[in-house]
This record gives C-alpha cells, structure tokens and sequence, in this order.
C-alpha cells in the first residue's frame, strides 16, 4: 500500500483481537517515531509509557470511560508531559546539541537565550498546554506511523488523567497523563472495520491559493 491507501486503512479502532500482540521489532518503531516526532523548538517535552500489562491495562478500563481497547489491545501508550517544566530543560537541550553536534558557545548562547527568556516568561499553566500541543503532534505522528506498518489503534481522550496519574505512579516523576493510544490488530468482528470512511471532499477542508 502506498501512504494515501495506508491512511484510509487506518480507522480508529472499537475491538481489538487480544490474543494478537506486537512484536518488539513493531514496538520499536512506535518508540522510535515517537523519539523523532517534531516538537517546539526540538524540545522534547515529552514521555511515552509502553504498557504490556494486562492487570494494569484492566485497571485502567474503569479511569477511561469503561473503553475496552484500554484492556484488550496489545499494548497501552500514554503520552505524558511534565507537571511542571522550568529554564533547566532548555539547558539540558542545549547540552545535547553541543554533544551531538560539537555547536560552540557563540552559536548556543543567544538562542539559548531567547528560550529562557520564553520559558520564564510563561506561568506554568501556560506550559502544560504548550507542552500539550507537542502531545498531539506525537499522537498524530504514531498514528500516521501506524497506519503505515498496519498496526491498529485508538486514539483517546477520554479518559481521567489524575485516575492514570495515581495508577502509573507519575507524579512522582513529575509527569501527567495527557492522551491515550491503545495499540495491536483489530478484531474480524470489530463492527467498524469493514465500513465506508467518512470525510468531506476535498474541496471543503483544503483552500489553495496560487
């Protein structure tokens, strides 16, 4: 299948076959994309639980809406961001640069600058829903990635994050639970996996201007 043909494959999915799970090799990919998805600035404001655990994934059903795919997908991705966020990761981002890419001083020093400035310069409200949209970026990356290795999944926002936060044990880590992709292959008795996708044209949700 080429991209377009991967994408309309793609549904979101209402029953999982659970005795089908992920390979590591498949797991691997979705870590990896993730890892690369684009984020503000490069950076990175984010954490992504793998969840092969069936006594979790159980618990987790009763905090997102008694959604089954919680429990009977393969695997459970959280997407988290941190609870509080400070001048201190842009250090550490900078850091990375400099290692990564050998970048002197003179060339670090003044966008590093700016970042602090921009990061001092916002409440942590203001944060936690930056850091948020960076969530969605990497939740539309794994899906797009998913389609294209045909492995099914569910994106969720119904759930109850201080629920997952106090399961998962985050807050510890500094971290809150923000969306959910259960993962694995979908079941041949899903009532939604043979039906027609439904979109607009085209023309109503693309404007070109030449």
């Amino acid at each position: 299948m080429n991209s377009i043909e991967s994408l309309q494959w793609r549904y979101a999915v209402k029953k999982f076959d659970s005795d089908k799970m992920l390979t590591v090799q498949q797991i691997d990919i979705l870590k990896q994309a993730f890892n690369l998805t684009a984020t503000s600035y490069g950076l990175q404001p984010l954490k992504l639980l793998v969840i092969k655990n069936k006594t979790l994934q159980k618990e987790l059903v009763a905090h997102s809406w008694n959604q089954p795919q919680v429990y009977e997908a393969s695997h459970l991705l959280v997407i988290c961001v941190p609870k509080s966020y400070s001048k201190k990761e842009v250090t550490k981002y900078f850091e990375l640069v400099k290692n990564v890419r050998n970048t002197p001083d003179k060339i670090i020093n003044p966008f590093k600058d700016f970042l602090t400035k921009e990061i001092e310069g916002k409440t942590q409200e203001d944060l936690f829903l930056w850091n948020k949209n960076q969530a969605y970026l990497a939740l539309g990356n794994l899906l797009t990635v998913c389609a294209l290795e045909k492995i099914d999944a569910c994106p969720m926002e119904g759930f109850i994050p201080a629920k997952y936060d106090e399961v998962l044990h985050l807050t510890k880590q500094n971290l809150t639970s923000v969306l959910v992709l259960p993962v694995g292959f979908r079941a041949e008795d899903d009532y939604m996996k043979d039906l027609k996708k439904v979109r607009k044209n085209i023309e109503e949700t693309v404007i070109e201007i030449n």
